[in-house]
This record gives C-alpha cells, structure tokens and sequence, in this order.
C-alpha cells in the first residue's frame, strides 16, 4: 500500500512537472498529446499554462513537418471562396472579363492566366501559390 501510494506521487510529480523535450519521435507526439490534453484548460501565465503554449508550439512543429498539408485545388479554391463571398458565376465574370470565360474557368477548360491570377488574388484574396498550380 504504501509502495503503490509512492508510485503514484512520483507519477503525479511526473506529470505536474514541466518537462518539455523536442518531439522527434512518434511516441514523443503521443505522449506530447497526452500531456496536452491534461493540461489544455490551464490557466495563462501559470507553470502549467507557459507549459500549454510550449508543447503546443512543438506539436505544431512536429506535425508541420511530418504532415504537410498540400496547397488546395485552384479551381476549388475559386469555387470555395466565391460561396464564401456570396457569389454567382456573373460576380466571377466581372473579375475576369466574360461569362463565358467565367464558365470555362469553373469548368477546367481554360487555364488560368497570369493577369486572372491576379485579378483572382485581389478581388477573392486567395493566395497566389493556391492560383498558379496546375490543374
């Protein structure tokens, strides 16, 4: 009884203690994960809080670089913030030039060009590397 009482303050000292360490495996993404769920509602500014904002920076790191998320589909992304927007294909036509053009834009069979890009980029805000990829 009393071993097991023992066991369990070290475990709880383990996990009260801030013990941050780079994520290079994925066990230590598991166990950051872990960690991060028992601490997540800390308060900021606490031991537990400054330990929240660092495990999330790692974690953000880790999956950043072991799963990248790809650049969307340009077409998709027209498509995605142009409902976003509120808008119809008669809007897209006004950004770039013709209905018809707007048609075969959203239909795949006209490429985008450079001055659609930008057009695109500064009446829908989507990011240009989204626009310039092929499709």
């Amino acid at each position: 009884m009393e071993r097991t009482q023992s066991m369990i303050r070290l475990t709880l000292m383990k996990f009260n203690a801030m013990e941050i360490k780079p994520i290079k495996t994925e066990k230590d993404y598991n166990q950051a994960l872990e960690r991060l769920e028992i601490i997540f509602d800390a308060k900021p500014g606490s031991t537990e809080g400054d330990e929240l904002e660092v495990l999330g920076i790692l974690i953000d790191q880790y999956e950043n670089e072991n799963f990248p998320i790809g650049l969307p589909d340009p077409i998709e992304a027209i498509k995605f913030r142009m409902e976003q927007m509120g808008y119809n294909q008669t809007d897209l036509a006004n950004i770039v030039g013709l209905k018809s053009r707007a048609s075969e834009i959203l239909n795949r069979k006209r490429k985008l060009s450079l001055e659609m890009i930008r057009q695109l980029h500064e009446s829908l805000h989507i990011p240009t590397d989204v626009l310039i990829q092929s499709y």
